[in-house]
């Protein structure tokens, strides 16, 4: 029975960097406390309140992301600012925190963790992607999220041109982003 809960952990957690949320869990008939003594046991490292990473998953470079989006969960986060242009590798940014942008509905009813900025705005499906196997906002959205948050100029400006470049935005919109960002 012990190997068969970790396999349904395992399936839930294989797409999302070895990340799993309680909530997650228990869809797939998962009892919360039986996450705890896994974590007891070291088959799982909690991450936070409701969220659990399998301890021996192979580690990328986007993991903080995954994390910062399982924190709002059940309402979904997306990337977002600087966070979406670091996982577009489109700019220069490094940012110290990972932005995430919330529904502006939704209230926070615990601690937000140190390492996150949470934005609140209503986004349309047109402004939301997947990309690396993250929600991220759109490269479009992103940019003019960085632009609205005075991000800085140039690094705005760089950000256009790597999407463009990338063939993340086309011309036309490239050329109207300048124009809003001028």
């Amino acid at each position: 029975m012990p190997g068969r809960v970790y396999d349904q952990i395992f399936d839930i957690a294989a797409d999302q960097f070895g990340y799993v949320t309680t909530a997650q869990a228990r869809l797939e008939g998962v009892d919360g406390r039986t996450l705890v003594m896994m974590a007891q046991r070291g088959a799982l490292d909690r991450i936070s309140r409701g969220v659990y990473r399998l301890s021996h998953f192979p580690e990328t470079r986007w993991d903080h992301f995954m994390a910062a989006l399982m924190w709002s969960t059940p309402t979904p986060a997306v990337l977002s600012h600087e966070s979406a242009l670091e996982v577009f590798e489109i700019s220069d940014v490094n940012p110290q925190k990972v932005h995430v942008t919330v529904p502006s509905t939704y209230r926070v009813r615990r601690q937000v963790p140190p390492q996150l900025i949470v934005h609140r705005a209503d986004l349309g499906e047109g402004d939301k992607t997947v990309f690396r196997g993250l929600t991220v906002t759109s490269p479009e959205r992103t940019i003019r999220d960085c632009h609205d948050a005075a991000m800085g100029r140039a690094l705005v400006s760089q950000a256009i041109s790597d999407a463009e470049r990338e063939g993340l935005i086309s011309r036309k919109t490239a050329g109207h982003l300048r124009e809003l960002t001028s």
